[in-house]
């Protein structure tokens, strides 16, 4: 196969490792209706709370009179580098993560024998200038992409954690399925599908939506690293998993649609990256302790389940003002103690540094985090913030 030639990948739903909450025809706990258009945060005990009339009220005003400062340096305290990819000689037995703003992350697994590169897998991809439905009205980006879209190199997989503007863009998605190089495949949460198929004006065979704990197995077909070599086949088990937040994209569409985490487990090399998208971990009133409020079972969940994680990406940004935001957005605390939660031996920070959604000054999260991973007594090699741009070896 050349290496300019699109990979041929067969995806499947392999046997069940997992209940899927469905038990004897009764819906699970996160559906709110039997038609799979409506969805929940199904905890038991409220580690989610709704947010009140009067504090939407007070965030709308917050944001509008007392949004943060962009630093006139910005560009240059939060480094950017043009992308590498990993792609340095003798580095083809680890698997990498290069951020690229924001939530995005892309993942190429490590390369089998005879293969020219490992199976790639891009993590909520947005490259336009807003997270808006315009393009001229919106938050805009205070720090510039790394590379152009165009510059991704051809993925197998295209993972969406959920529907909002900065995690689901159609413009960027639409450019990496015009890859010629590239047969991607695109997976959502449910109730995704039907709108990505028209929004994208792609067949929806190549959309595939899971509920949680469901999984798919994707057989890649990559190329050969010899000129007119045969393809190498490599495996990849994807992983829907519960996360803590909400969805939609106007008005009328909030919680319609599902939102997840994702797992991705190499079967060759064994190696699991767990990706989060935008999650909450526990709901935080006015005058309330953080440590004593209950938080979110799911990550713990995984871990045990999942046996630890080589890498979790891991959103550390968007969370002022606690009261309104801890429901779905993770603190840098909140990311650590998911990050215990997980059993991960490392993680990526995410989720900041590109645009201003919340009230926190904007260089905040990662000093933050610093603080929290110090007191929690967890390195700096292991939980690290990327420079936009950087390779992360693992």
């Amino acid at each position: 196969m050349s290496s300019n030639s699109p990979p041929s990948i067969e995806v499947t739903e392999p046997p069940r490792r997992f209940p899927s909450g469905y038990a004897d025809g009764v819906r699970p706990s996160h559906h709110v209706n039997d038609s799979k258009t409506r969805f929940t945060n199904p905890w038991p005990w409220p580690s989610f709370r709704i947010q009140t009339f009067s504090q939407w009220v007070s965030f709308f005003f917050a944001t509008t009179l007392r949004s943060p400062n962009i630093p006139q340096d910005v560009k240059s305290s939060i480094p950017i580098q043009i992308p590498t990819w990993g792609t340095e000689s003798g580095k083809e037995d680890s698997a990498k993560a290069t951020w690229l703003g924001h939530a995005c992350y892309l993942v190429e697994l490590p390369t089998p024998p005879g293969a020219a590169r490992g199976v790639r897998v891009i993590f909520d991809p947005v490259f336009s200038n807003r997270c808006s439905p315009f393009q001229w009205l919106g938050p805009a980006r205070y720090t510039d992409t790394p590379c152009k879209v165009e510059e991704i190199p051809a993925v197998d997989a295209i993972v969406l954690s959920h529907n909002h503007y900065d995690h689901t863009d159609i413009p960027t998605l639409r450019a990496l399925l015009a890859n010629p190089s590239s047969s991607a495949q695109v997976f959502v949460a449910l109730n995704n599908a039907n709108y990505l198929s028209k929004a994208l004006r792609t067949p929806l065979s190549r959309i595939h939506e899971l509920d949680w704990w469901d999984e798919r197995l994707l057989r890649v077909s990559l190329p050969s690293k010899h000129a007119n070599g045969a393809a190498v086949d490599a495996e990849v088990r994807l992983s829907c998993t519960p996360s803590q937040h909400v969805s939609g994209r106007t008005t009328s569409d909030r919680w319609h649609a599902l939102w997840a985490a994702w797992v991705v487990d190499d079967l060759r090399s064994h190696k699991k990256v767990y990706f989060a998208g935008d999650t909450g971990y526990r709901t935080v009133r006015d005058g309330e302790d953080e440590d004593k409020v209950p938080v979110c079972p799911a990550f713990a969940e995984a871990g045990e389940r999942f046996g630890g994680f080589d890498l979790a990406l891991l959103p550390i940004g968007a969370y002022q003002p606690r009261a309104v935001m801890s429901n779905m957005h993770a603190s840098p605390a909140d990311a650590v103690r998911i990050f215990k939660d997980l059993k991960a031996k490392k993680a990526l920070a995410m989720h900041w540094g590109t645009w201003v959604l919340t009230t926190e000054p904007v260089l905040e999260p990662p000093a933050l985090l610093r603080k929290e991973c110090e007191k929690a007594g967890v390195s700096p090699d292991e939980f690290l913030i990327p420079a936009l741009g950087e390779t992360f070896l693992f």
